[in-house]
């Protein structure tokens, strides 16, 4: 019964993904699509109806027979947060289910100048605040995504460089107890890297109060043996150089950081510019994704430095681009570990669709 209860929910997942990345379609294209019967089909669409997740979107003549009736995701039947916590406050974003953001707000504090349970319960407010005006039972759940390292598998905190409180923390477990919603934890570099489709070998590098990286390689999202791929920021450039809050001495965040406090946003660029150009002779990227709070300060002096410091010959076709989600994207990202889970896209070795639909709608972000 378990495998059979599993099953249902697989192909459910499956055929209402379909219909958001379809944006309208028929029964019988749906069957076509995922391989299942039209009585399959049937029986899984009556279901989604039911629930309000889906609608008639009109009809279009048929080959013979009668008119086929066209479904169509209905947006608004759920909705999900997205939670970025940084070293300097929390971002939230209210994302319906066709992954466009409704409300959105930006807190800074410190959360090394409080304890853990402290900002938990700060977090905590944050999400019921954005969520109040909503029935609850539509709210699927909160997606967080912060610095790492981290367990994704267990919601629990490491070593997060910065926030030496945190060691240990099973975040995961004590926001869920606080809300009675579930919670998806993830690092912030790979909630980014999910944020948006892209080239199947690709790095989303997140420069702010810290760097790092997400990657997909293949088409799938790296996470590593412990669920920490992507410390990009601390391969050691020069073993003389300054400290770095990781321990070590030269890491790449600290050059930049220190280039950064220095007010060189040119040199920053340069370093970052040297790191990605590594980064993309070791695993031969066919796109990088720029983000975080230093980047978007000045981001076509960081777009074309970077361009500039790739690797002749052929690496120079390499997509170097800026985030279009601007300080929201790893918010976004959070959110989209959630819908994945509705949408059959949330196994951590599964492709990296999981987060947002490929043919989602672009977010809207409020004035």
């Amino acid at each position: 019964m378990a495998n059979l209860t599993a099953l249902r929910d697989h192909n459910t997942a499956a055929v209402l993904g379909r219909i958001r990345a379809a944006d309208e379609i028929s029964r019988v294209e749906l069957a076509l699509a995922t391989g299942l019967t039209a009585q399959a089909i049937s029986k899984i669409v009556q279901r989604l109806a039911a629930e309000g997740l889906i609608a008639p979107a009109g009809r279009v003549p048929s080959a013979g027979g009668k008119p086929r009736t066209l479904l169509r995701l209905v947006p608004q039947a759920r909705w999900v947060v997205g939670v970025q916590l940084h070293r300097h406050g929390s971002t939230l974003v209210l994302v319906d289910l066709a992954g466009r953001i409704v409300d959105a707000t930006a807190t800074r504090f410190d959360p090394s100048g409080a304890t853990p349970q402290q900002t938990l319960d700060l977090i905590a407010a944050q999400v019921e605040a954005v969520i109040a005006e909503l029935p609850r039972e539509r709210v699927l759940g909160v997606g967080v995504a912060c610095p790492g390292p981290l367990d994704q598998r267990t919601g629990v905190l490491h070593q997060v460089t910065g926030l030496p409180g945190w060691n240990g923390i099973p975040l995961r477990a004590e926001l869920a107890a606080r809300l009675g919603l579930p919670v998806f934890l993830d690092k912030d570099t790979t909630a980014g890297v999910l944020s948006r489709p892209g080239a199947p070998d690709r790095a989303f590098v997140y420069l702010g109060d810290g760097l790092g990286a997400g990657l997909v390689l293949g088409g799938r999202v790296q996470r590593g043996a412990r669920t920490n791929a992507g410390e990009f920021g601390h391969q050691v450039i020069d073993p003389r150089g300054p400290r770095c809050a990781c321990g070590n001495h030269g890491c790449l965040e600290a050059l930049c950081r220190a280039a950064l406090a220095d007010g060189d946003r040119g040199r920053a660029a340069d370093l970052l510019g040297e790191g990605i150009a590594n980064l993309v002779r070791l695993l031969d990227l066919a796109q990088v994704v720029l983000a975080g709070e230093a980047v978007l300060a000045d981001p076509d002096l960081f777009r074309a430095v970077v361009r500039e410091r790739l690797p002749d010959p052929g690496w120079q076709q390499v997509g170097v681009t800026v985030t279009d989600a601007g300080e929201q994207v790893v918010a976004l990202g959070a959110a989209g570990l959630v819908l994945g889970t509705l949408f059959g896209e949330s196994d951590a070795d599964g492709p990296d669709t999981a987060g947002l639909a490929a043919q989602a709608p672009a977010a809207q972000y409020p004035e």
